[in-house]
C-alpha cells in the first residue's frame, strides 16, 4: 500500500521506518518516492542513507508537504489501494498540525502517529497543541496512534504496528466524498426545457461528475430522464470509467413531454438505488426541473429520505421553490439550488460538489 513515513528531527533512532520517508526538520524534504524502488533491499538501503539532519520539528509542515507532493500517479500511487503517512515524532510537534490533518482526511490518506519516548522540558516551550495527537490522526479513536515508550528496543513495537496498517478494514480515511458515492442525476425532460437547454443540463452532469473518481470500487454515477414517464439512461453498474461515463451523458437524447416528478423521484428510488441500498458508498440525488410538477413531490421525497438517499433539488426559471424545497434534504437552504437561466447551471457545479463532499464528511463524524 502506499505509505509515507514523516521523520520529525530527533535522536537517531534504529532503522525500523516503513514506507518512503520525507524528512521534517526546519524544512521538509522528500528523500525518495514509491516508484523509485520496487524491493524491500533496496528501499532498506535507502532509508538506511538518511541522514540526521537536526532542527524543530516542523510536523505539520512536514505533513502538508507530504500530502501535497507525494501521493500522485506519476510519483507510484496505484489506484484502490489505500493511502497512509507514518509520522515518527520524539516529542511534540514545534508548529500546528491541525490544519495539515483537515488536509490529509480530505485526499482520503490514514495518518498515523508514532509517539516515542516522552517530550524533553525544554520542548514544551515549543508546543501550541497539547492534544496534537487526535487532530492529525485519521480518527480518535485510539487505532491511529501509538507510542513506543524509549528509542532502546523499538524492534518489539514493530509488528503490532505492522498489524495495524495491513488492516485494510480499518484505514477509514481512505474513503472520501470522491471515491465513495453514488450521485443520480434526475432530469427533466419535459417540452418546456427545450434541446439546447437539455444539452446544457448535460453539460452541468459532466462537470460535476469529472470531480469524482469513478471506479468500480469508487464512487458511481446513474442518470435517470423523466418527463410523465421514466427512463433510466444509465445506471450505478452500467459503466466503471470515467470516460465512459462521460460518453454516456453526451449521448443521452431529450425525450420531450409532460412533468410528473414525484413519479420520477419514486422509480428513481426503487429501480436506481434499490439494488445499492446497501452497498457501502453513500447515496446522492440530484434533481434538475424548470417547472411544476404535475403530481405529489413531498411523499415520494420524504421516503427517498427515509431510504438514506440525500437530495439536492435545482430548479431553472419557473421551478417552483415550494416544490424544491418539498424535494430537498434537510437543511432546505443548503440542499436547494435556483438559477434564473439555464446557463447559470455552470456556477452551481462548484457548489454542489462542495455540498456533497460536506454532506459526506458530516455522515461520517
Amino acid at each position: 500500500m502506499p505509505a509515507a513515513a514523516a521523520r520529525p528531527s530527533a535522536p537517531q533512532p534504529p532503522a525500523n521506518v516503513l514506507g518512503h520517508p520525507a524528512a521534517a526538520s526546519e524544512h521538509p524534504k522528500i528523500e525518495f518516492y514509491l516508484k523509485n524502488f520496487t524491493t524491500a533491499k533496496d528501499a532498506l538501503f535507502a532509508i538506511k542513507e538518511i541522514g540526521f539532519r537536526g532542527g524543530n520539528s516542523n510536523t505539520g509542515k512536514a505533513l502538508k508537504h507530504t500530502i501535497q507532493r507525494f501521493f500522485s500517479v506519476e510519483n507510484g500511487v496505484r489506484k484502490g489501494i489505500p493511502k497512509i503517512i507514518v509520522v515518527f515524532i520524539d516529542g511534540w510537534p514545534s508548529d500546528d498540525i491541525e490544519e495539515a490533518g483537515i488536509v490529509a482526511r480530505e485526499f482520503g490518506i490514514n495518518v498515523f502517529i508514532v509517539s516515542i519516548a516522552k517530550p524533553a522540558p525544554e520542548e514544551l516551550g515549543m508546543v501550541q497543541d497539547v492534544g496534537f495527537v487526535d487532530k492529525a490522526v485519521c480518527r480518535s479513536n485510539g487505532f491511529f496512534s501509538y507510542n513506543i515508550p524509549t528509542w532502546f528496543g523499538t524492534t518489539k513495537y514493530v509488528k503490532p504496528l505492522i498489524q495495524k496498517l495491513c488492516a485494510h478494514e480499518q484505514m477509514l480515511c481512505s474513503k472520501t466524498c470522491y471515491n465513495s458515492v453514488n450521485i443520480a442525476f434526475l432530469i427533466d425532460g419535459s417540452s418546456s426545457v427545450g434541446d439546447s437547454n437539455f444539452r446544457l443540463m448535460l453539460e452541468f452532469i459532466g462537470n460535476v461528475a469529472k470531480a469524482f473518481e469513478i471506479t468500480d470500487i469508487g464512487s458511481k454515477i446513474a442518470v435517470v430522464q423523466f418527463t410523465y414517464d421514466q427512463r433510466t439512461e444509465f445506471s450505478f453498474t452500467d459503466y466503471i470509467t470515467k470516460e465512459r461515463v462521460l460518453a454516456a451523458v453526451r449521448g443521452v437524447r431529450y425525450m420531450s413531454g409532460g412533468t410528473a416528478t414525484g413519479e420520477a423521484i419514486t422509480y428513481t428510488t426503487r429501480n436506481v438505488f434499490g439494488p445499492v441500498r446497501n452497498g457501502p458508498n453513500k447515496n446522492f440525488l440530484v434533481i434538475l426541473t424548470d417547472g411544476q410538477s404535475y403530481d405529489d413531490v413531498r411523499g415520494p421525497a420524504a421516503a427517498a429520505h427515509k431510504a438514506g438517499i440525500t437530495v439536492f433539488s435545482i430548479g431553472i426559471a419557473w421551478a417552483p421553490l415550494d416544490d424544491l424545497k418539498d424535494m430537498a434534504s434537510e437543511p432546505k437552504e443548503t440542499h436547494t439550488f435556483f438559477s434564473r437561466e439555464f446557463t447559470g447551471l455552470e456556477q452551481i457545479v462548484p457548489d454542489i460538489i462542495r455540498a456533497v463532499c460536506r454532506d459526506f464528511l458530516d455522515s461520517n463524524q
